[in-house]
């Protein structure tokens, strides 16, 4: 006795329409900094028994719905959910250190901020890329600028970050021969996206950097090896 065909036609299913599609969920479409020192909890394999602590830059709104922490990692502003690397670095958790709370999910007084603020700031698409977003630096990020044409590396501080339509983040910086007036305000014509002019951003906190300017040995060799690794 045969099986009963279905009423169902097959249906074919491509997948980089799924893929594209889920890609868009995770896309950044509101950002709101951190102002009240909350921080990311990350471990490492070298030393899995100790739990370091970062602040946090500030939080993204996805267009799927979900809230996540962000800070300056290696060459891009990352969500702290994607950090999932036990060698560089592994996501643990948030913290607030005044009361020492350490939480999974996004506080939700930012989930509310980013919800309203998304609501409010309700911009078209458009089929290129355009600004929808620029907050100042608040950490003291640097920027380690590598290009192409093995020329010095340049270090250089974060003035701020764009958010695009694409979902992109890029970092602010100065180009000192064109800055006019002090002190440098968004909208000025020396600030550029760092990916514009440099083949390689690499992000460091204010602490790294000084150590770098201040020429240490340990700091200078760890760099050079990273620099080294990554080509």
């Amino acid at each position: 006795m045969g099986i009963p065909q279905s009423p169902r036609t097959a249906q074919v299913i491509d997948l980089d329409v799924i893929r594209n599609r889920l890609k868009a969920k995770r896309r950044l479409v509101r950002l709101a900094p951190e102002l009240d020192g909350l921080e990311m909890l990350y471990c490492l394999a070298s030393d899995p028994k100790t739990v370091y602590g970062m602040p946090l830059l500030a939080w993204g709104l996805r267009e799927g719905g979900d809230v996540v922490g962000l800070v300056p990692w290696m060459e891009a502003l990352t969500t702290c959910h994607d950090l999932d690397d036990h060698e560089q670095g592994c996501f643990v958790g948030y913290r607030d250190p005044e009361t020492d709370e350490v939480f999974y999910s996004a506080p939700e007084h930012k989930i509310y901020e980013l919800e309203h603020a998304a609501a409010y700031f309700d911009y078209e698409e458009t089929s290129e890329a355009t600004l929808l977003q620029q907050l100042p630096d608040t950490l003291g990020t640097h920027a380690l600028c590598l290009n192409d044409d093995d020329g010095p590396w340049q270090l250089k501080q974060v003035f701020g970050w764009r958010l695009y339509s694409s979902g992109n983040v890029e970092a602010l910086l100065v180009d000192e021969t064109r800055v006019d007036s002090l002190p440098v305000l968004a909208g000025d014509d020396c600030l550029y996206p760092g990916h514009s002019r440099h083949s390689t951003v690499y992000f460091f906190q204010r602490a790294i950097a000084n150590r770098i300017r201040q020429e240490d040995p340990a700091t200078l060799e760890a760099l050079a090896c990273m620099v080294a690794t990554d080509e």
